[in-house]
């Protein structure tokens, strides 16, 4: 998983177990996190937080996780994921009609909630996103430039996406089809064997003769190992 500085998260939860388990979590990940206990101090807070994303519970005494969204999203540029113990679709749909980003289910990994967040702001606050390091790897995406070992890799536009995205994805298994679709596009009409071809470049220039770095997993695709 990357690491982030400098984005703030607001935590909104009644629930002080909760919020002290996810808080402590996320500023060990370098978050800067502020937390509200029920939705008027919420919307006091992201005014003067200003936080770009917003951990939302829906079920809060008062004012519920609904209408602080509604509020929110009527005047501020953020990203809310929503918490519930509720898991009926109703409730999924009024939170993402409302303007939610996305949507969780209680209990639910903290693993999982990392990664939602680091999406919402890939995909919300791409300008903030400007290095990410992954063990030997360092991706300055505004640059498009991918160093391993503190070198700058010599990459084509599209080696520069795979190997972005391998790393990115680093640990997980990744089929030909996934990655054609990641990186070539869905509307690709090429052969599946390209990505080979792109693999193959890819180990020649990480010096990775032994496919210890990208592995292939027969019949199931790739996947980079850091460990």
């Amino acid at each position: 998983m990357q690491r982030l500085t400098g984005i703030k998260l607001l935590l909104v939860d009644d629930e002080p177990n909760i919020l002290e388990f996810l808080e402590m979590g996320l500023v060990n990940e370098g978050f800067e996190v502020a937390t509200a206990q029920d939705g008027m101090t919420a919307v006091k807070l992201v005014k003067q937080f200003q936080p770009q994303v917003v951990i939302l519970d829906v079920m809060m005494p008062g004012m519920d996780g609904f209408e602080v969204c509604r509020m929110l999203k009527k005047t501020e540029n953020i990203a809310i994921i929503m918490l519930t113990a509720k898991e009926e679709v109703e409730d999924r749909v009024k939170g993402l009609k409302l303007g939610a980003d996305d949507y969780m289910v209680k209990p639910f990994s903290f693993e999982e909630l990392l990664a939602r967040i680091y999406a919402r702001i890939r995909n919300q606050f791409p300008d903030l996103v400007g290095e990410v390091v992954q063990g030997p790897f360092r991706i300055n995406d505004r640059r498009k430039e991918i160093f391993y070992n503190e070198s700058v890799l010599e990459l084509s536009a599209t080696e520069y996406e795979l190997l972005k995205f391998l790393v990115l994805n680093q640990g997980l298994v990744l089929s030909k089809a996934t990655i054609l679709d990641k990186v070539w596009g869905y509307d690709f009409a090429g052969e599946e064997n390209i990505v080979e071809v792109y693999v193959r470049s890819l180990r020649d220039k990480l010096k990775d003769k032994d496919h210890r770095l990208i592995r292939t997993l027969r019949g199931s695709g790739y996947r980079l190992d850091l460990t």
